[in-house]
């Protein structure tokens, strides 16, 4: 009778909740709250996730996240509820700070099951030791997800997958294309699409473009059991465009048996950009600019392509237009986290409390890079100023604000770990590997597309991302 009466409750309490969440009904459902409390109820994981969505829903932050907080046990749901809420109403802080706290949760709770797992002996299970090799790799440890691949003895397609995704997110093409010509030498498990679209990605990240259109070939022929569909041939256009291929890009869009995206537009757009074609970018820029004309990326990009040529005129055009559009550019934004503080900088930022200190330190290392071979690319500043002053441009950018404060703030062959909301420019890149080789740290870099791990001066994307 006791388990068919918490039972009721539970339906009871879901049913209101979700009414509440429906017609962001705050009054009422801050009673359903309370009467859980009132008559000490222990509303399950689900039921306490339905609280938090309600309190985002009425905008109430502050008390969605104390029933986060009181939560001893959390599930994905919990964790996403909360940081879409802080994303959703503009506080990129807090959102980037939960997460990078969820991380170091699941991290800490992966180690804790692995060890666990380890300890007691426990048989085999191909479905716990994938979802090891995801949490590492997601979590930038791809030598522990190896580490596991290479002792399990069995694999799933699961497994090859997620291995080759991992690599592919690291930018680490070489890898993926040898463990890709592992599983097929193995000739155990066929790949299904996902793997497909790990290795055609990871082709792409890694400028390995010839394999990559090798192996769509091989789909389109019919040779390893798997149809492409639009996100593979989305893979090829990155791929060809990231290889400076823009025009054959172009031209397979056009022959594609799909009606092509605003994904797959914008994939091309960046590519010209990159590779300063103006013309098939023009093209490529106006026609996205009809299908998502609220989308901001798309008139930055083709703003910087008219700034990469020096048509100026143009590019006040497309500024104009986002002032009339109302559409507003997400502004670039980097972290640091250090002692489980994370400190954020955004471009020339002065905001910081130890802000003399950073610039100081930051035109320390600009003379000492400059006499160690650094120089500055002025083609990462597309504003219509001369070069002194795009030089100081450049090195007000917050990538390099985050890793001179971490120079500072850290104690000899301390990793620096950045993370950045955009993609991190060239001249940031190249900078980066300049901290790495001088100060001898390793620089952990992830940017909106991927991660760069820099050793002594040397990137694992071969500096082709």
């Amino acid at each position: 009778m006791a388990a068919r009466g918490l039972e009721m409750k539970f339906e009871s309490y879901d049913m209101l909740l979700n009414a509440c969440i429906k017609k962001r009904a705050f009054r009422e459902g801050q009673r359903v709250h309370a009467h859980m409390i009132k008559t000490r109820y222990l509303p399950p994981v689900c039921l306490r996730n339905r609280l938090i969505i309600f309190y985002s829903k009425c905008d109430r932050l502050r008390e969605a996240r104390n029933v986060l907080d009181e939560m001893l046990e959390k599930d994905v749901v919990s964790w996403t509820a909360m940081i879409s809420a802080y994303s959703q109403r503009g506080f990129a802080t807090e959102a980037l700070d939960l997460f990078l706290e969820m991380l170091r949760s699941a991290l800490d709770l992966g180690k804790q099951v692995h060890n666990h797992v380890l300890r007691c002996k426990l048989p085999f299970y191909v479905v716990l030791q994938n979802s090891l090799i995801d949490m590492y790799s997601k979590c930038g440890n791809l030598i522990y997800s190896r580490r596991i691949f290479d002792n399990m003895p069995e694999r799933t397609v699961i497994s090859w997958t997620a291995m080759l995704v991992g690599y592919s997110k690291h930018g680490m093409g070489r890898e993926v294309v040898e463990l890709y010509k592992l599983m097929r030498n193995e000739n155990k498990i066929k790949p299904d699409g996902v793997t497909l679209l790990g290795v055609l990605s990871g082709c792409s990240h890694g400028g390995m473009e010839n394999v990559g259109l090798e192996i769509f070939e091989e789909m389109v022929n019919g040779k390893n059991g798997v149809e492409p569909d639009i996100e593979h041939y989305g893979c090829v256009v990155d791929l060809l465009g990231r290889a400076g291929r823009v025009e054959e890009a172009f031209q397979f869009i056009k022959k594609m048996p799909f009606e092509p995206t605003a994904a797959l537009w914008g994939s091309l757009l960046g590519a010209c950009k990159v590779h300063s074609n103006i013309d098939i970018g023009e093209f490529v820029g106006h026609r996205l600019l009809e299908i998502e004309p609220e989308n901001a990326g798309n008139y930055v990009i083709l703003s910087n392509l008219y700034a990469s040529t020096g048509r100026w005129e143009d590019v006040r055009m497309v500024r104009d237009l986002m002032l009339k559009k109302a559409v507003k550019k997400e502004p670039g934004r980097s972290w640091i986290e250090l002692d489980q503080t994370l400190h954020s900088f955004h471009a020339s930022d002065r905001s910081h409390p130890r802000r003399e200190e950073v610039f100081a330190k930051m035109k320390e290392l600009s003379i000492k890079f400059k006499e160690a071979g650094y120089v500055p690319d002025l083609s990462c500043v597309l504003h219509d100023v001369d070069e002194e002053q795009k030089e100081k441009i450049l090195l007000g950018h917050s990538e390099k604000l985050a890793l001179t404060f971490g120079l500072i703030s850290t104690s000899d062959r301390a990793p620096l770990r950045v993370i950045k909301n955009l993609r991190i420019c060239i001249d940031c890149h190249n900078f980066a590997k300049f901290v790495s080789k001088i100060y001898m740290r390793e620089v952990y870099l992830r940017d909106k597309n991927r991660f760069h791990h820099i050793s002594m001066g040397v990137c694992s994307c071969g500096d082709y991302w």
